[in-house]
Parts: C-alpha cells; sequence; structure tokens
C-alpha cells in the first residue's frame, strides 16, 4: 500500500536550505509596468498591484541605506521586434510593452536618475544584458528580487542569479502574477532550490540594519 505524503513533507531534508542575506546587497526591481497594472491590458496581472504597493517600503528602506537600486524593462528593437528571437514566438503578447502607456514604469516605484535602468529582451534579467558584471564590480553578494512576474522574470532572473552566484531573496509580498496559483507554486520551487522567499518585513529589518555603505552606489 503506497503512503500518500505532502508536497512539503517529500521536500522535507531534501531541498529548502536557507541562504540567508549577505553583506552587500542590491535590490532589483523586474518589469514593474503599466502593462501589468492597467485593467484591459493584454498581460494584466490583478496580483501586481499589491506588491508594487507593497514594494514602496522596500525602496524606501534601501535608499535610506544606501542600498544600490537596479530596474528593469522590456524593450526591443522596433523593426519588427527583430531581436525577440523564440520567446516572441512563444509568447507574442509582450510586444505590447512596446505601447505607451503600458511601458511606463508604475507609480511609487519609478526609477530615479541614478538608478540604473537596464533593458532586456527576454524573461531573466540576467540574460544578454550587463546585471551580472555590473553587480560583480560593486561587490554584491545579495540579490532583492520585486516586481513581476512570479512564474516568469523573477523565477527566470532567481535561476540566473543563483547560478551567477549571489544569494537570492524574494520577498513574497512584493512579487505577483496574473493568477494565484502559478504564483504560489513558482514562490514554493523558488525557495525550494533557488533562494529564500521571505516575508517583507524580514527584508525590511535587513535594509534598516544595514551598514550605511551596504550596497552603496561609488560616488
Amino acid at each position: 500500500m503506497t503512503m500518500m505524503i505532502s508536497v512539503t513533507e517529500n521536500y522535507q531534508g531534501v531541498w529548502g536550505n536557507r541562504v540567508g542575506f549577505g553583506n552587500r546587497p542590491a535590490v532589483i526591481v523586474i518589469d514593474f509596468v503599466k502593462a501589468y497594472t492597467i485593467e484591459g491590458s493584454p498581460l494584466y496581472a490583478v496580483g501586481v498591484m499589491p506588491a508594487v504597493r507593497n514594494s514602496i517600503d522596500v525602496l524606501h528602506a534601501a535608499r535610506t541605506a544606501g542600498v544600490r537600486i537596479l530596474h528593469t524593462t522590456i524593450r526591443h528593437h522596433p523593426n519588427g521586434f527583430i531581436d525577440g528571437g523564440a520567446w516572441l514566438r512563444k509568447s507574442p503578447v509582450v510586444k505590447c510593452l512596446a505601447q505607451p502607456p503600458y511601458d511606463e514604469f508604475c507609480a511609487g516605484v519609478e526609477p530615479l536618475a541614478s538608478e540604473i535602468v537596464i533593458q532586456k529582451q527576454y524573461a531573466s534579467a540576467f540574460f544578454g544584458t550587463s546585471l551580472a558584471s555590473t553587480l560583480t564590480a560593486a561587490g554584491i553578494d545579495t540579490i532583492i528580487l520585486l516586481g513581476c512576474s512570479t512564474s516568469g522574470c523573477i523565477r527566470a532572473t532567481a535561476v540566473d542569479g543563483v547560478q551567477h552566484g549571489f544569494n537570492v531573496i524574494v520577498p513574497r509580498e512584493c512579487v505577483g502574477d496574473r493568477h494565484p496559483d502559478p504564483h504560489k507554486a513558482n514562490l514554493f520551487d523558488i525557495d525550494s532550490k533557488y533562494g529564500d522567499v521571505v516575508l517583507k518585513d524580514d527584508v525590511l529589518r535587513y535594509l534598516r540594519d544595514a551598514h550605511p555603505d551596504r550596497g552603496a552606489v561609488a560616488s
């Protein structure tokens, strides 16, 4: 007779080790643009607006602590999206990100003039961009991921983040998706294999206790 065990029991002791916060963090805000928050948009995702609101406090704490913040957005070549490759063949809905106001950053989480905005063409913030070298040059060892969507660009960035040697931290209230099922499933998977999914308050406490020059932008 086969004994039924829960998913948590099945993973316990195999996956789910904690990596914790490192010494020099950066916050990466992934694709918080209006395409995900305007009702009627092809990419509208009901879970993103709460994530935007929850991320405002995290960004304020990071800026107060002098922690480096980077933002990403998706940009393709205007000549037929020729740099979109196979991903756009699979997910042509991404083309709407080229249209205003869908391509505008959400209110409250806009980049400051002093913060880097990385333009990417694929899901991961690392793939085909300067992100890894920028973080490495700054001595960053921990990346805190905010943004959307959980099952897409957050997960892809978390996987690439750990593969590039960074501690990956995801505050669960600060990421969102279009449906709660893939949102929860991907948070579970990230927490099991690629990083630590934590509470927003854990991140705020860490940032508020940060040394003033921890992750700071070089002058």
